[in-house]
């Protein structure tokens, strides 16, 4: 999990930065400030694009939601204990 963090700490910042030094170089009309307010409105779409999929691939990959995780806390199975199980 933890190389997950790192490369979610580099790949969006520089996506940031990328952006905004791209709108910077084809629109040199344009304030900074707007380049900056459009390059963090593509990054958090991108971050909710990304994060709905990988929504959607936990969604798919579970056979049942309701009663897999009923189980698991009816069975004396704390979700943590489970969680650090499949880690």
């Amino acid at each position: 999990m933890l190389p997950t963090l790192a490369s979610g700490a580099l790949f969006f910042p520089g996506l940031f930065a990328l952006c905004t030094w791209a709108l910077r170089c084809s629109r040199p009309g344009w304030s900074r400030t707007d380049c900056v307010m459009i390059s963090t409105r593509l990054v958090s779409s991108v971050h909710a694009v990304l994060a709905t999929g990988s929504g959607i691939v936990i969604i798919r990959s579970c056979d049942d939601v309701i009663t897999g995780r009923a189980f698991g806390e009816t069975s004396g199975i704390s979700l943590s204990a489970a969680s650090s199980w499949q880690n």
